[in-house]
């Protein structure tokens, strides 16, 4: 809701307020964003800047109040004595400009303004339009709030009404004053790598987070927290940020001498400079602010609120995702129709929806270094087409899927030899990464060529699900690698809106592009292309603090596994891949008959509790050791416990559960789960009636059919006993073996059902 009283807008709804006003200098104050408050308390809350600071300069000389440099704003500029980082520079032709934008008047619109080429929330409650003007340089800026029940977004155009060419520098989506102190939580890394947490302190010097490679990247991932020192999962003030965009990006935040903290957010300035004729505009991409009193898992909850509600595409909103299966790295390019129909019987007999076709299907594509941009289907690999493949799939009771690279060529393709001129390039050869090239999407023609053969392909073949890959990252700058982003969208857009049927996971080398500007097209995308379970607890445990677990693509691979030679059991996988959308990748003529019927186990429970691990409110337990995760919708609860190093003689552990109703009972019971014998190696000479032979093939027979019970929990107890954390079965001290204790050895775990007795 917004209210308008004497200069004074009030955005709020029953989670979040946000107070502005207009000083008399025509300045966006920002009095107050954060906890629930009342327009009645804007006196109190608004800074009181007395007598001012020394050197200061002020807008009006009789007025100590007037100083730019010391008030909390909204939005500031440059060039008139606010000293901060600035959010908006300008140039003509004669060098830089001042933005000097002074306020004109508002407007409020029901819903969202839709903008003209970018991606934006959806269905808005209401938006707070701020007109500013700079007369001097015929300019005018559009500043749009948009209240959502959990968030506020926040967007600004630039129009250009003079006789001459204005050029953009820089010009973020959003800025802010926020007062107090805090930590800003980052999240970077790299490929196989993505999403690891950095926390820092917020001082005197400027701390950015900031993409240039041409995507939001696996570097850096748009969305940040900034939060008070003391703040733990449960407790304490934390406000979340994130960026509707796929593209460079930036964010920077510093502590003033005052205590204001300056945020800022939008599109990276480096190398960026951006023409607006005359009668032209410049839109910004939407930014995302949110606020939590109720420490990190309730900022995590109201983000994922509105990304559920308000970013994926309308019609997979609650739509359960499908178990798939992914060819990749069972064949990698080796395969042909037989191979692939042997995998989809074996796939759709463990309990998988929808096979996956990755890549290798087309052209001259034996490996990595041809065939890019060619459509036409390798007919050695698939005699009788994708349609007659597709048939086969659906005829064995399974949905078919494929992997597309769209936005890459290879130099050694048919495309390539016919347009060379179609690639990304400056003044310089242009440089490959992966033997790829990227095509030109600032062209029309090359966006129309994308268009037209993967939707030939999606119309011609009963296709319900498309990987849409990107190898490598961009070498084009500034404001060029904006507009190839705005080409990339005008593409997605044309394909994927009137077939929104098509289940769409994006994927850049795994998490380059994970992102709100791609969930605004695919309800998932592809975390990682490191499937270790160790590693990807990790990468989700990050990714849970800005993003929802149903846009998390999560397969279970074979182990060792390619990225890190790490051994780990399968439950673990399917355990970890539970908390996403749940995938195998691994070559299924290799499995054992233990393996077989876990993995059928696995999908079997995880179809039975599929929407709530998808759709249920996610938190992070505070775990006494190892990392847990807790799921809810309405009476039920799934928790997963995950360790990494088993130690010698471990101590008693509890497990503490967090959303249940202290005086209601409730069942719990853990996942049936078996042991491996084969792990236990030489130690089953000292058990066995006989003498085993540790290496021989009698073990190994043995193991490949033969289990033994883990530690089975089936208890009943009140909500609050669970809260203040109940006693686990032992593990494993150096003791032998016990059906009633966790033996799972290194990188076990357990996911719990816990549900509300009636």
């Amino acid at each position: 809701m917004i209210d308008v009283k004497h200069s004074v807008f009030h955005l709020h709804t029953a989670w979040w307020s946000c107070l502005l006003r207009v000083t008399k200098n025509g300045l966006l104050e920002l009095v107050h964003f954060g906890a629930p408050v009342s327009e009645k308390d804007v006196d109190a809350l608004a800074v009181k800047p007395g007598l001012g600071w020394g050197s200061s300069i002020l807008l009006d000389e009789k007025d100590p109040a007037s100083c730019a440099d010391a008030l909390p704003l909204a939005w500031s500029g440059s060039g008139r004595g606010d000293y901060r980082e600035s959010p908006i520079e300008l140039e003509d032709e004669n060098g830089p400009l001042p933005a000097a934008f002074r306020y004109v008047k508002h407007k409020i619109h029901k819903g969202s303004v839709l903008t003209r080429f970018l991606p934006q929330a959806q269905n808005g409650e209401e938006t707070l339009e701020f007109i500013l003007e700079q007369p001097e340089n015929h300019l005018r800026l559009k500043l749009y709030f948009s209240v959502f029940p959990t968030v506020l977004t926040r967007r600004a155009v630039l129009e250009n009404s003079g006789e001459s060419p204005v050029y953009i520098r820089k010009m973020m989506s959003w800025s802010i004053d926020l007062p107090g102190r805090y930590q800003m939580t980052t999240f970077d890394g790299g490929w196989i790598k993505e999403m690891q947490k950095h926390t820092v302190p917020v001082e005197e010097s400027r701390v950015v987070n900031e993409s240039v490679t041409g995507f939001s990247s696996h570097r850096h991932n748009p969305g940040f927290l900034l939060a008070e020192p003391q703040t733990t999962e449960e407790h304490g003030t934390v406000y979340g940020f994130n960026l509707i965009y796929s593209g460079n990006h930036y964010a920077g935040v510093q502590r003033s001498l005052q205590g204001l903290n300056r945020v800022m957010q939008g599109i990276s300035p480096v190398n960026f400079r951006w023409e607006v004729q005359p009668g032209g505009f410049f839109e910004t991409p939407e930014g995302v602010l949110a606020w939590s009193g109720n420490g990190f898992s309730g900022l995590s909850l109201r983000m994922h609120d509105f990304i559920t509600e308000h970013i994926i595409p309308e019609f997979w909103q609650k739509r359960p995702r499908p178990v798939l299966y992914n060819s990749w790295e069972g064949c990698m390019f080796n395969f042909n129709e037989r191979r692939l129909l042997g995998l989809a019987k074996k796939a759709k007999k463990l309990g998988c929806e929808l096979f996956v076709l990755d890549d290798g299907w087309f052209g001259a594509r034996k490996n990595d270094t041809a065939g890019l941009g060619d459509y036409n289907v390798n007919k050695k690999k698939l005699p009788h087409g994708l349609k007659g493949l597709a048939k086969k799939i659906n005829h064995l009771g399974m949905e078919f899927g494929l992997w597309f690279e769209p936005e890459a060529v290879n130099p050694q393709s048919h495309l390539y030899s016919l347009h060379p001129n179609w690639i990304l390039k400056d003044n310089l050869p242009p440089l490959t990464g992966r033997h790829e090239l990227l095509l030109d999407l600032t062209k029309p023609e090359v966006r129309d060529y994308i268009v037209d053969a993967v939707s030939a392909i999606l119309d011609d073949t009963n296709i319900t699900y498309v990987k849409w890959d990107m190898n490598r990252h961009s070498t084009a700058l500034g404001a060029k690698a904006h507009a190839y982003i705005l080409g990339l969208y005008d593409v997605l857009r044309r394909i994927f809106v009137p077939r929104p049927q098509v289940l769409l996971e994006t994927c850049s080398s795994g998490g380059n592009r994970f992102d709100l500007g791609m969930l605004t097209f695919s309800p998932q995308i592809w975390c990682s292309d490191d499937t270790d379970p160790i590693e990807r607890l990790e990468i989700q445990n990050s990714l849970s603090y800005l993003y929802p677990q149903s846009t998390m693509g999560a397969h279970v691979s074979a182990a060792p596994h390619a990225q890190t030679l790490r051994n780990t059991p399968l439950t673990t996988r399917g355990n970890v891949s539970f908390f996403g959308v749940l995938g195998y990748e691994l070559d299924l003529d290799h499995l054992l008959p233990v393996e077989e019927k876990e993995i059928a186990a696995q999908i079997e429970y995880y179809k039975a509790h599929r929407e709530t691990f998808q759709f249920g409110a996610f938190r992070r337990l505070v775990a006494e050791e190892g990392i847990g995760w807790q799921v809810s919708d309405a009476g039920l609860h799934m928790a997963g416990l995950f360790h990494k190093l088993v130690p010698a003689a471990p101590g008693y552990e509890r497990l503490r559960l967090r959303g249940l109703k202290p005086e209601t009972e409730y069942h719990v019971e853990s996942r049936p789960q078996n042991l491996r014998i084969g792990p236990f190696g030489g130690l089953l000479k000292h058990v066995a009636p006989v003498d085993i032979n540790p290496n021989g093939a009698v073990l190994r027979t043995v193991d490949h059919r033969a289990t033994m019970p883990d530690a089975k929990e089936d208890f009943t107890a009140t909500g609050s006993a669970l809260m203040a954390g109940w006693m686990l079965p032992p593990r494993f001290s150096g003791t032998g073996y016990d059906k009633n204790q966790r033996s799972q050895g290194d990188f076990g775990s357990t996911v719990y059902e816990i549900r509300e007795k009636t």
